[in-house]
């Protein structure tokens, strides 16, 4: 497994290990904790300035989100700006919408500073309302659009074949391979000196006056600071209240009229849905993707991409679907991301996270902003994204309905889990959180019989899990920590595996 589900994505085949030649008895300037596109572009940032770098990753490079985005490269937002200018005042707002074409070209100058073949294409972005409600909040999105600066026209076309009310095309976009870019800014990052060290888990850390002592599955590592590019670090900590966890779906399928659109392209619809084209292998593939949902909120995940494909036939020729994914994105409270240091931190650790349905931006300009901030101690982007700002309007009320709803699933799983005199009371192929003799445990059994039986309660703040059919995973509804069958850990902040029971099929 190269990434965090059972499920192919369409950037997989071009996954691979590192080999590490990571020193952990000497002092590092820099360890970065995670190896999605936030880390390695942080990394390779701070080592080509001249710092001692290490990347520590409890998988393989890409095995997160990296692996399961669908890679568009925007400076429009799933915050709009009308919102950002509400919550957040104009002048931040301006600076919010400064971010998208700051990331984009960072990405350009990599890819020609390094030479990366990374199927990079700028093209035009559309947005469109389906019906007259998302026709007044297109006009809304427009309105802030020009209070910020930022280039909407409206046109009376669009190259996708969804019946629409208005629509607006948006210049200058683009869209490359996630997984190509961050292999070749790996290995710029090693030739420079750099180091990767894989299978190996920050457990914790320790931060006193000179240094930070990291605690890994491989032992203690050391530096002088630390960047936690992890969604969320290990622990319990503000961040865990402020942040909630949610998956997206994707496929990635031919047309029977290979009739592509050469664009971007977004509807309005709550979860909206998205699309964008790939060659891969030499073949052109559409993307479309949708169904959003909080994490372990959806009873039958399967049926999420049978009503995003439902949809897509709906409105494509489809031929063949050829790759289906989901993925996992954090949504912050207040909708700007949490990039800078880590609250409780006294200077020397560092946290990017919270970057909504866009990532691949969030996570290519918090490079930026946390190399200048261990560098330099300042950037101009680091007061709008402080993990530590307190907004007393912006986000108040999702901070009370997501803590809500963290304590409601805490307090109803450990109520109501089904209880079940034996094991064979579950059928072949069914997964359920069970009561069997006073525990709780979590169950699957494989088709040809075979259990898989671990403790249900995650070990980050002792939720109980719940079945991804789609993705054949565990997952926390409270924080979004995720595990295989077996109970190993597949998505932090959890540090620990699901305890694994030995069932009589075994024995």
């Amino acid at each position: 497994m190269y990434r965090d589900g059972a499920r192919k994505s369409i950037w997989q085949e071009e996954t691979k290990k590192f080999t590490s030649t990571a020193d952990c008895n000497k002092i590092y300037d820099v360890a970065i904790i995670g190896g999605g596109i936030t880390g390695v572009s942080t990394a390779l940032q701070l080592q080509q300035s001249g710092k001692k770098c290490i990347i520590i990753e409890a998988s393989n490079i890409g095995f997160g989100t990296t692996v399961g985005t669908t890679a568009h490269l925007n400076d429009f937002f799933d915050t709009t700006f009308p919102q950002a200018i509400s919550d957040f005042g104009l002048e931040n707002a301006k600076l919010f919408a400064e971010v998208g074409q700051e990331a984009i070209s960072m990405i350009a100058n990599n890819i020609h500073q390094f030479t990366i073949d990374c199927d990079f294409e700028r093209k035009p972005a559309y947005l469109f309302a389906l019906d007259e409600k998302q026709e007044k909040e297109l006009k809304d999105i427009v309105a802030g659009a020009a209070e910020v600066g930022h280039v909407m026209n409206f046109t009376h076309e669009i190259p996708f074949p969804v019946p629409f009310v208005n629509a607006v095309i948006i210049p200058d976009q683009a869209q490359f391979h996630p997984v190509k870019y961050i292999k070749a800014l790996c290995e710029a990052f090693l030739n420079l000196g750099g180091e990767i060290k894989e299978d190996c888990v920050c457990e914790s850390h320790d931060e006193q006056d000179e240094v930070v002592i990291l605690n890994t599955s491989q032992g203690e590592i050391k530096a002088k600071n630390a960047v936690y590019a992890t969604h969320i670090p290990p622990g319990i900590n503000v961040l865990n209240f402020i942040n909630a966890p949610y998956r997206s779906y994707a496929l990635a399928f031919s047309l029977k009229n290979n009739d592509y659109p050469q664009a971007l392209g977004y509807d309005l619809t709550d979860p909206y849905h998205y699309y964008r084209t790939q060659e891969i292998d030499g073949k052109m593939l559409l993307i479309a993707g949708g169904e959003d949902h909080k994490t372990g909120h959806e009873e039958n995940t399967g049926e999420c991409f049978s009503r995003l494909e439902n949809y897509v036939r709906d409105h494509f020729d489809v031929d063949t679907v050829f790759y289906s994914w989901s993925s996992q994105y954090y949504e912050p409270v207040d909708g700007f991301p949490y990039i800078g240091k880590l609250p409780g931190s006294n200077g020397k650790i560092f946290t990017a996270t919270g970057f909504r349905g866009n990532g691949m931006i969030f996570g290519t300009l918090s490079s930026q902003i946390l190399s200048d901030l261990i560098i330099k101690g300042e950037n101009k982007y680091a007061d709008i994204f402080n993990p530590s700002r307190i907004k007393p309007v912006a986000g108040f009320t999702d901070f009370v309905k997501e803590t809500a709803v963290v304590a409601f699933d805490f307090i109803k799983d450990k109520l109501f889990a089904e209880k079940i005199r034996s094991l064979a009371e579950v059928k072949e192929g069914e997964a359920k959180v069970v009561k069997y003799e006073g525990e709780s445990y979590a169950l699957y059994k494989e088709a040809n019989g075979k259990i898989h039986l671990v403790k249900s309660t995650c070990p980050h703040a002792k939720c109980e899990v719940r079945w991804n059919c789609a993705e054949l995973s565990w997952d926390c509804p409270c924080h979004g920590s995720r595990f295989n069958v077996n109970g190993k850990m597949l998505t932090g902040p959890t540090v620990k595996d699901l305890q694994r029971i030995e069932s009589e099929s075994e024995s």
